[in-house]
């Protein structure tokens, strides 16, 4: 099979170069250009006509939301992934909107970039999974204002949802497998948990977690 064509947008060197070498190490990409603004990699996509972008929202001259709806408009075969910090419920809308097909948080995990382009490219649409989680409740009404809130606010959502498989009973290894992570990062994610309900291990989260309706089928 021929290698999934990927562009790189991204302002900051160090991330391109980071995400260059990632996807060299794996089997199946190779990366025909990068750019490091949205009218750069306009340009790019233009001249190069890849099947995935790689694209940062918070970029000079032109952003990723901007930059997206230009590659939409100019170049619609190609699947727009974003990849940026911005965990926030309006940027993620305004990339849907603008046409992306996936939104990824900077700092997933290596299994996580990969399944997520390959997803992409073959027509499907991908997020990472705190972000899917919102993007449900959003269009099920279940963040409406008459919506019960979400238990244990102090917590990501990330860290939410590990507690959630934790409270279903899954061990870290099978945590790891289901959201595409390494067991030292699930291993963190839970000390962090820990410390934030005030409770001694792993025994008195599950309880809290399934007093407030956690690890529920």
């Amino acid at each position: 099979m021929e290698p999934i064509r990927v562009v790189l947008v991204d302002d900051h060197p160090v991330v391109r170069r980071g995400l260059r070498s990632l996807l060299e190490s794996l089997p199946g990409f190779t990366v025909v250009g990068e750019a490091a603004d949205g009218i750069a990699g306009v340009r790019e996509v233009q001249l190069t006509r890849p099947d995935v972008v790689l694209m940062d929202i918070r970029m000079p001259s032109l952003d990723g939301l901007e930059a997206t709806r230009a590659i939409r408009s100019a170049a619609p075969s190609v699947a727009v992934l974003m990849l940026t910090m911005l965990d926030e419920d309006d940027a993620v809308f305004a990339a849907m909107r603008a046409g992306a097909r996936g939104y990824l948080l900077k700092g997933a995990e290596q299994q996580e970039i990969d399944r997520a382009i390959r997803a992409v490219a073959a027509g499907e649409a991908i997020f990472s999974p705190g972000v899917a989680l919102r993007v449900i409740n959003h269009f099920s009404g279940a963040a409406s204002a008459s919506a019960q809130p979400e238990p244990f606010p102090e917590l990501t959502a990330r860290e939410r949802e590990i507690l959630d498989l934790v409270a279903a009973g899954l061990r870290n290894a099978a945590i790891a497998e289901r959201l595409f992570l390494s067991q030292k990062t699930v291993a963190n994610h839970l000390s962090s948990i820990f410390a934030k309900l005030s409770v001694d291990g792993r025994h008195q989260a599950i309880i809290r977690a399934r007093d407030e309706g956690l690890g529920r089928p």
